[in-house]
């Protein structure tokens, strides 16, 4: 007989076509952080990306103390953050995300314009090193899928997936098809969001989904609300929230998110769209020109200590 006990191991490890194991994520600022941690929650791994070492053992650190927080909101016990953690690595090398199964590329940049150029190249260095079934993604806002897999060998692997921030709160996911996006991918997208417990949200390709181009139109008529000195910020955050259900008032999300990235969010659908509701409220410019990003920076509508607001920057005053 030409088998050999190894062919009969109970032990070995049979993978189903198709699973889902591992996930990569390039670009591990606050929003991929977010997705890291919600990827691994649920069992699996994840790879996350970054520009250099130094990054890479801050974002471990940040990784730390935001699952520490939850240990002590009794939201976590600290056996389930090893857990976490030991499903987690950190590389600068693109090299390391060849066993992925689903890749994200989720930057900050912090330069004005659309970043198409930069994420595409990401994509073509992805598509160098992973499988010819991985499916390339990215967590798109206010771009197009199809620009960004435009320079891919095989575009009909790519899809875009977009998180709702926060993204340990909410259960939904955006799942953009770009014109070449195949079925086959499309499928192993609907079955990721599955394990990680989201249900998917299906569009059809525009900039800014659903969620971006309503949060954008929302922090101007905020905005404008503000200027017209009707309320403050914190009353009109709370007016927001207990009217509507949401988790964050208009100005609450827009330092969570980042004023330099809502800025550019209104920049981009303002290009796309020319519609007046998307161009930047002069409060959006002020707060970026004097870097008053949000909860990064630690001030932005509101002033921030150990990332929780404390009281109002921006007051009616202020801005008349």
């Amino acid at each position: 007989m030409s088998e050999t006990l190894a062919d009969f191991s109970l032990g070995k490890r049979i993978q189903p076509k198709g699973m889902i194991q591992k996930v990569g994520v390039i670009g591990c600022g606050a929003v991929g952080q977010e997705i890291t941690r919600a990827i691994s929650e649920y069992g699996l791994d994840v790879v996350f990306l970054d520009i250099d070492q130094e990054r890479v053992k801050l974002i471990f650190k940040q990784l730390e103390e935001q699952l520490d927080e939850v240990i002590h909101h009794w939201g976590l016990t600290p056996g389930e953050k090893r857990a976490i953690m030991s499903r987690i690595k950190g590389t600068t090398n693109y090299n390391d995300l060849k066993d992925c199964d689903i890749v994200i590329e989720s930057i900050s940049s912090r330069k004005r314009g659309t970043s198409v150029e930069v994420r595409k190249e990401i994509f073509k260095k992805v598509e160098e090193v992973v499988r010819p079934d991985a499916i390339i993604s990215s967590n798109i806002a206010t771009l197009m899928i199809s620009d960004l897999a435009s320079g891919l060998k095989h575009p009909e692997r790519a899809i875009g997936i977009h998180f709702i921030l926060p993204v340990y709160k909410t259960h939904v996911i955006e799942v953009v098809r770009g014109i070449n996006s195949s079925e086959e991918a499309y499928e192993q997208v609907l079955k990721f969001a599955s394990m990680i417990n989201k249900r998917v949200i299906r569009l059809n390709e525009s900039p800014g989904n659903i969620v971006t181009r309503m949060l954008v139109a929302t922090v101007n008529e905020a905005c404008e609300i503000l200027m017209e000195g009707v309320a403050s910020v914190a009353d009109i955050d709370i007016a927001m929230k207990e009217s509507s259900g949401h988790l964050f008032g208009p100005f609450e999300m827009a330092d969570r998110i980042g004023l330099d990235k809502i800025l550019k969010y209104m920049d981009n659908l303002y290009q796309e769209f020319g519609d007046k509701k998307y161009k930047p409220s002069p409060i959006i410019k002020r707060l970026v020109r004097a870097n008053y990003l949000g909860r990064i920076t630690g001030r932005g509508f509101y002033n921030y200590s150990s990332g929780k607001p404390v009281d109002q920057t921006v007051t009616c005053a202020v801005i008349k």
